[in-house]
Formats: C-alpha cells, structure tokens, sequence
C-alpha cells in the first residue's frame, strides 16, 4: 500500500505535529481553535466508522462474499447501482470501507476499484444522507437561514446522480 509522506514522514504525524505545534506555541488560542471545531461531525465521523468497523466484524463481509458471487457484483453495472443505494444508506465513506474486502477478491480489481470510486462519489449526490458532505452544506444553509428539505434537495440530486453514474459506468465498462 502507498503511503503519503513529507520529507520522509508520514503526512499523518505531519499535520498532528503541525496542531500540536500550533497550539504548544499559544500562537493560537486554544479555546478559539477548539471553538471552530464542529463537535457533532466529528461525532457523526466516529459513529459512521464504529458501526462500519462492527459491520466488518460481525461476519456480514462473509455474507456479502457469497451474495457478490451471486448477484455478479463484479458486473461494473451491478457494482455501480449496488454502490449508490449503499452509498445512500451508509454515505459513501463507510460504503467504500464495507467493499474493501470485496474488492480485493474480483477477477478485475483494478477496474472495480475505479468503479467503486466512480459510484461512491456520483452517489453521494443522490441525497442529503448520500454524502457527510451533503449534510455539512445542509447544515451551514440552515444556520445562513435557508432551509433545504430532503425532496428539495432530490428533485435536482436524482437526475444529476443518474446522469452522471450513467456516463461514469459506460466510460468504465467501456474503455
């Protein structure tokens, strides 16, 4: 696996060294930085990623293994359509991790990789719960006071996400 590094460190141990420095020096003040993060997101991240490391534990990839072979989820089509609705029940992020293993079994991991990427990211615009992203802009609307409902959002999030998943498959089981 690649790893991202600066100068021979890992990116990671970069930006918590940076954070660190930043508030060891007082250059900042703490409460402020702390002030700016958003508490609840970070929450929402954390629970998305328990529940998706529970998933992974409970046996349910075994039982994803055997439906894939069975639904011919190595079909760019099928994993296209099957990664939306997933994506649009857990978002994206978390449907990615739960076909991680999956993946690596396929005939072609290569392509499978590219149209798991494909589909997580075009479906997260299906719906507000498509893409933590999604509900950040909801959020941020709603504090500027403009509200944005769930069938609002889909009237332009479904024909954009079908569209656009249409092009991706058929550049991808295409080329």
């Amino acid at each position: 696996m690649r790893r991202y590094a600066l100068v021979g460190v890992p990116i990671a141990i970069v930006a918590i060294a940076g954070a660190a420095w930043t508030l060891v020096t007082r250059r900042v003040n703490p409460e402020k930085v702390y002030r700016e993060v958003n508490w609840s997101l970070l929450v929402l991240f954390a629970g998305l990623f328990v529940v998706t490391a529970g998933l992974e534990h409970s046996g349910l990839i075994d039982v994803l293994l055997r439906w894939a072979e069975a639904a011919n989820l190595q079909s760019p089509a099928v994993l296209t359509i099957v990664t939306a609705a997933l994506s649009n029940l857990v978002s994206n992020v978390p449907a990615v991790l739960l076909f991680k293993p999956l993946v690596a079994t396929f005939d072609d991991p290569r392509r499978a990789w590219l149209v798991l990427a494909m589909a997580s990211t075009f479906a997260g615009n299906l719906t507000i719960l498509g893409s933590v992203a999604n509900l950040i802009v909801v959020e941020a609307a709603r504090a500027g006071g403009v509200e944005i409902g769930f069938v609002e959002y889909c009237k332009v999030g479904v024909p954009v996400t079908v569209a656009t998943l249409f092009l991706g498959w058929l550049m991808l089981a295409w080329l």
